[in-house]
């Protein structure tokens, strides 16, 4: 294991020096380019005197110049703030002002609006795109200056590498703290289980300040992939970039494999390179997981992880049995339990369902300025409590059942949404499907599905909701069905059913 994240791509250049190691519209970068610029955007951050542990934002979409100020970042010893650029400037403002960050990295109009939001921060805001009268420009920021020597040696491992602020459900978003160990073991350990190498191209539309799309990227450059990368996501052309690239894998979250199969340009592009195809980030109904083994022809692992990890916690070895389904084992040196719900503390059985927990090398430190949400998430064996319901079968595979705090209630019955979505999306007319629950004077909350039929394809309410009746019991059919054109979705492409409650 490297000694810190930033040393990561410093081995990597050691090692495959000029192979390509990013492709981003048309522009080529190899690992040794990747290594000398973001030592030179490391120079800067030093020379302009800031330390180490300071906390620098990044506040951006995908683009080359956000992966080397992630890395110029971490070789100058400081801490990096990702952030979702989907943010409003307000919401980045209050991860901004919570963390203390001295830098933001970022495009012109999200630097705009956040200036006019923190007009009295003492912050140096650099622009990764063409340069604007009240930004730095990041070009000057990557040139070359032999003044300093970065010593990426040093033994960071237990320092905090990464303040990754949650999405913020309930409350004011929480920032994880990250070492540079739980950010490199979640590297190591997914580069191990899917067992990709410098054999690999990947192609990934994930954004690259959500843990998924930030191991993804590691993962590449840490082991001599080359990645393909999309600042956003559309279906013909990631069909396209696969095609074009002979990519041997493509990563993304379940709405992006509903949008690929559902797109008509499908079976014009021969996607025969690829090996396996990965999943996460949310619950994805089976009958959809078996549509894309079957015309994708390939394995598709299942995994699951939560920011608080830094990425992956549980998945499938490419190399071993998957199940269809499960989101896995845990990874190696991690450990799962399953609690029982009502606080009792004990652990489930095999088939019971109750809250997953999760502990190991991973794990966040806690959450910064919050000691009373780190209690509470973590408990005095040092397990993080994830707030997904889930069961382990006989053999250890771990099945989630869905979001605690999306369960339904009606009539003292418990509904988990996932369920009656994965039902929904059985029938050859729906491409995709959301249910929530809405309240109800009598049962407390009725099931309300929202669905997007597939495209050339009809269906009414009535034949979705006797389809439903035939698999699924009496309590748990929806009581309400209306369709939509699409759903709303997070910058991470999970769909949103907090939205759909209102």
């Amino acid at each position: 294991m490297e000694t810190s994240v930033g040393a990561l791509i410093a081995a990597s250049a050691a090692k495959f020096g000029e192979k390509t190691a990013l492709v981003m519209d048309g522009r080529r970068f190899t690992f040794a380019e990747i290594d000398q610029l973001s030592s030179d955007v490391a120079t800067q951050i030093v020379k302009r005197g800031f330390g180490p542990n300071t906390p620098i934002s990044l506040y951006a979409p995908n683009s080359p110049e956000w992966i080397i100020a992630y890395y110029g970042t971490l070789k100058a010893g400081c801490i990096v703030n990702p952030l979702n650029p989907m943010l409003t400037a307000s919401e980045a403002a209050f991860a901004i002002r919570d963390c203390q960050a001295a830098i933001v990295f970022g495009v012109p109009d999200k630097l705009l609006a956040l200036r006019a939001e923190l007009e009295d921060a003492d912050l140096v805001l650099v622009s990764l795109q063409a340069c604007e009268p009240f930004v730095e420009a990041f070009e000057d920021w990557c040139a070359p200056s032999p003044a300093v020597t970065l010593d990426i040696e040093i033994d960071r491992l237990n320092e905090i590498s990464t303040i990754a602020y949650t999405s913020g459900t309930t409350g004011k978003p929480k920032g994880a703290m990250l070492t540079h160990r739980a950010i490199l073991t979640n590297v190591a350990l997914t580069a191990t289980m899917h067992r990709r190498t410098d054999a690999d191209t990947v192609v990934c539309a994930l954004p690259l300040s959500h843990v998924y799309g930030n191991v993804v990227m590691q993962c590449a450059l840490a082991y001599g992939m080359t990645l393909i990368l999309h600042a956003t996501f559309e279906a013909e052309t990631i069909l396209r970039s696969i095609a074009a690239h002979r990519a041997t894998l493509f990563d993304g979250v379940p709405t992006m494999y509903l949008y690929l199969l559902d797109d008509p340009s499908f079976t014009s592009y021969d996607l025969s390179s690829l090996t396996r195809c990965t999943v996460g980030g949310q619950t994805m109904p089976l009958a959809k997981m078996q549509e894309v083994e079957a015309r994708f022809g390939v394995p598709l692992l299942e995994l699951w992880g939560m920011t608080e990890l830094g990425g992956v916690g549980t998945t499938h070895a490419f190399l071993a049995e998957g199940r269809l389904g499960s989101i896995g084992v845990p990874l190696p040196s991690v450990q799962a339990r399953i609690y029982a719900l009502g606080g009792s503390g004990s652990a489930m059985p095999p088939g019971e369902v109750g809250e997953l927990a999760i502990r190991g090398p991973l794990t966040m430190k806690g959450y910064l300025n919050r000691e009373d949400a780190t209690a509470e998430a973590i408990d005095k064996d040092g397990y993080l409590r994830t707030g997904d319901l889930a069961y382990r079968d006989e053999d250890g595979y771990i099945y989630v059942v869905d979001r605690l705090k999306d369960m339904i209630i009606t009539g003292g019955f418990n509904i988990y949404p996932a369920e009656l979505e994965g039902v929904l999306c059985e029938h050859p007319a729906v491409a995709m499907a959301a249910v929530v629950g809405v309240a109800d004077p009598v049962k407390g909350e009725l099931a309300k599905a929202f669905v997007v039929l597939a495209q050339g394809r009809t269906a009414s309410e009535q034949e979705l909701l006797d389809f439903c009746r035939t698999r699924l019991a009496a309590y748990k059919v929806p009581r309400l069905l209306a369709f939509v054109e699409d759903l709303p979705k997070t910058g991470s492409g999970k769909i949103l059913r907090r939205a759909l409650r209102g």
